[in-house]
Formats: structure tokens, C-alpha cells, sequence
């Protein structure tokens, strides 16, 4: 068996092995043998970081707070030691993340084909791979220029030092960008109440609303035997993905793939990821590990995109995305009556309810086929959910049945 120097020195080896692999791969960009190489990779670095991380724990010493005069030589070399383990394990968490973005994007961007047999990413072998063609679907989800850009060996700062001031500069904006904490926003009250049942004192806890009218609501639960008292505010904060190896390869391959507007081109993709899908959808994408499933307060990276429309306000980009997550939520239990309707083209309709777009900027922001787009408003109205979920029907008028036997076919099938 191994000791754990021999394990941190071969994890070192076998990630500066792939650093070197891997950038020789992308040259041609074949993505079958790139998908088949991701997942060997990624299946020894899970092995080898499962074995790294029983040995190592999860923290390490520190000798900062340390006079000078009463600092061992051998202590420092046991604590240097296990500062080497744990700089370790960290390289090959961040090599994990790359290997499973881009693996993940792989996945959401393109189909599989052996012959005319449709195959999956784990189905690719050595063996099928040379007959294996990769085709783009039609709607993307991510954004595939940045895979080559991605830290596959895991250490994201010898990697950004090979670039220049202006890489640097934007992987420093984009990861502040990432790790700013949204801004708080406070959704409800948390109250606890006493009231009298069967001539008994009671006490119970109730979360409301923040704009509900409380006294109201308490005397239709309670009765009017009752008194009330704040206990807390229910407020969202947090940063938008909280993995902080996700943030890192993120930074590094926009910064990378464009130094001047590697910002915008993320927030633009993180918009077009959370209107593309769902919420379920979401939970078992791994394009961007560790992000939340839907917003509920502003974050900055997300008002880039649209900067330079005519009247542009802060929080334009978070809004759109938190009415959106509100709506997904409201039209859950009635979901079947769009069952026809994918949820890339169902996120498009929605983007045109609640935003001012036309259906021409709303097709080109998100990079979906316009008349896949039209065609799915269409059902929208016919199903009359615009009518529930907007206050404004306006511009749907255009896409109502125009012959009096469809309107009246309409109104027979709406109730």
C-alpha cells in the first residue's frame, strides 16, 4: 500500500499527465473521443479522490498565529506536509469539476449516433468509438467554446500565469462577479401566535407572505381569540453557485475565451440555462454544479447582458428570471396541457408574457427557432393559462384563432 506523500505525488503526476493530454485533444475538437477521454479521466480522478480524501480530512492546521521563536523546524515540516496533502486534494476537486462541466455540456449540446442507433456518453468505447458520429442539437444549452478553456488539471492559477494582464484582469471580475452575495430580499414573516382552542392556551408558528394582510389571514385561521408577535424575517441571500471549484473553472475559461466580454457571454448563458429548463431539469443538469435551482434575489451578473438596451434598470435580468421561477411554480399541477410544448420553447413563451420583447428578440436571446417559437405561443393561448398568469394579455391578441368557428372552438375548450 501506498504511503499518502507516494498518493499526493502520483494525484500531481497523473493531473499534470492530463493538462499536457488534453490540450493536445482539443486541436482537432473530435467530441466523441473527447467525451470518451473526459470520462476515463474522470473515473480514476473520482477513485483517486476518494482514497485522498479518507487519508486527509477535510481541514488543515495553521501556524499564522505562531511566534517565530517558538516555531519546531519539525513542526513546520509536519505542517507543511499536510498543506501539500490538502493543496492536493483541492487540484483534484477542481480537476473533477472541469471533467464533469464539460461533460455535462457535451451532453446538453449534442446526440450520439452509432450507425443510426442513438447512444449515451456511457456507451462509448474504445472499440465504437471511430464509427461514432456527434450531431448538434438544435437548442444549447452552456456554451461549448469554453470546454478546451476548462482546468482540467486542476490548478486554475499556474494556468491563468500563462495568459495575459487582460485574461487576469477579467478572471478576477468574473469570480468577484460569482461571489458576490444577491441582495437581500425579504419574501415573508415567520410569527408566532397564541389563541384559545376548547378553552385551552395554544401556541403555534406561522410563515406568511411578506405583502399578506396578517390580521386577516391569523383570524381565519385562529378565530379572533388570538395575539401575535414577530419572531423573524424570512430573507433570501447567497451567492449564485456555491461551489467555489465551479466559480473557478467558470472564471477561468470565459476569461480565457473572451477578455472583454467574458462576463456578458456567461451572464447571457446563465440567463438562456434558467429559461431553457425547469427546475427539475435543472436538478440533474451538472453544466453548472453547484448553482442554485431558481433565483429569488438580484445578482449583478445577470443585468450584463442587457446594459445597453434603452431603459435599462438595475435588476432587470434577475426580475425576468424570478417572475419566471414564480410562474414555473404557479403552472405545475397544469403542466399537461402543455405537454406538446418543451420546456426550452415553454421558457420562451414566458420570457414574451412578462418582458417587452417581441418574439423575434425573444427568439435570438435565448437561440431558439422562431417559428418553433410562434408556433408554441399559439398553444399558449389556446390552453388560456395567458389569460391566469399575465395581467396584461395584450400582446397575445395577435396569436388568437381568427375565424369566428375557431374563437368559438376556443371558447368551448377553455370552459
Amino acid at each position: 500500500m501506498t504511503t499518502t506523500e507516494e498518493l499526493v505525488a502520483q494525484v500531481n503526476k497523473i493531473l499534470d499527465d492530463i493538462g499536457i493530454d488534453m490540450d493536445g485533444l482539443f486541436e482537432t475538437f473530435d467530441v466523441p473521443s473527447i467525451s470518451y477521454r473526459l470520462r476515463e479521466n474522470l473515473s480514476l480522478l473520482k477513485e483517486l479522490e476518494e482514497d485522498l480524501s479518507r487519508r486527509v480530512g477535510e481541514s488543515t492546521p495553521a501556524v499564522r498565529g505562531m511566534d517565530k521563536r517558538d516555531r519546531d523546524p519539525h513542526i513546520q515540516w509536519i505542517y507543511k506536509k499536510k498543506r501539500n496533502r490538502v493543496l492536493a486534494l483541492e487540484r483534484l476537486r477542481a480537476a473533477i469539476t472541469a471533467h464533469k462541466m464539460a461533460l455535462s455540456i457535451i451532453d446538453a449540446n449534442y446526440t450520439f449516433f452509432y450507425g443510426r442507433k442513438p447512444v449515451g456518453l456511457k456507451e462509448l468505447s474504445q472499440e465504437n468509438l471511430p464509427s461514432v458520429k456527434a450531431f448538434p442539437k438544435q437548442v444549447m444549452i452552456g456554451r461549448v467554446e469554453v470546454i478546451p478553456h476548462l482546468a482540467y488539471s486542476g490548478d486554475v492559477l499556474r494556468l491563468l500565469g500563462r495568459h495575459t494582464i487582460a485574461v487576469r484582469e477579467a478572471f478576477k471580475l468574473i469570480k468577484s462577479k460569482l461571489r458576490e452575495k444577491g441582495i437581500v430580499r425579504m419574501r415573508g414573516l415567520r410569527i408566532e401566535v397564541e389563541y384559545w382552542e376548547n378553552n385551552r392556551l395554544k401556541k403555534a408558528r406561522v410563515d406568511l407572505p411578506a405583502d399578506s394582510d396578517i390580521e386577516a389571514e391569523l383570524r381565519r385561521r385562529f378565530g379572533r381569540r388570538f395575539r401575535w408577535r414577530v419572531l423573524s424575517f424570512v430573507k433570501t441571500k447567497g451567492v449564485l453557485i456555491n461551489n467555489h471549484y465551479t466559480v473557478d473553472n467558470l472564471a477561468l475559461a470565459y476569461a480565457v475565451l473572451d477578455p472583454e466580454h467574458g462576463a456578458e457571454k456567461l451572464g447571457l448563458d446563465l440567463f438562456r440555462y434558467y429559461f431553457l429548463t425547469s427546475e427539475n431539469e435543472r436538478e440533474g443538469l451538472g453544466v453548472y454544479p453547484g448553482i442554485r435551482l431558481c433565483i429569488d434575489c438580484h445578482y449583478s451578473i445577470l443585468d450584463l447582458p442587457f446594459k445597453g438596451e434603452p431603459g435599462f434598470k438595475t435588476g432587470h435580468g434577475s426580475m425576468l428570471l424570478i417572475r419566471k421561477c414564480e410562474i414555473e411554480r404557479a403552472i405545475v399541477g397544469r403542466r399537461k396541457e402543455l405537454s406538446n410544448v418543451p420546456n426550452h420553447l415553454l421558457g420562451g413563451v414566458l420570457l414574451y408574457g412578462i418582458s417587452n420583447y417581441d418574439e423575434e428578440r425573444v427568439a435570438e436571446l435565448l437561440g431558439i427557432p422562431g417559428d418553433d417559437l410562434k408556433e408554441a405561443i399559439e398553444k399558449f393561448v389556446i390552453s388560456g393559462l395567458h389569460t391566469t398568469l399575465f395581467a396584461d394579455t395584450a400582446k397575445f391578441e395577435k396569436f388568437m384563432p381568427k375565424s369566428d368557428r375557431a374563437k368559438q372552438f376556443l371558447a368551448l375548450l377553455q370552459g
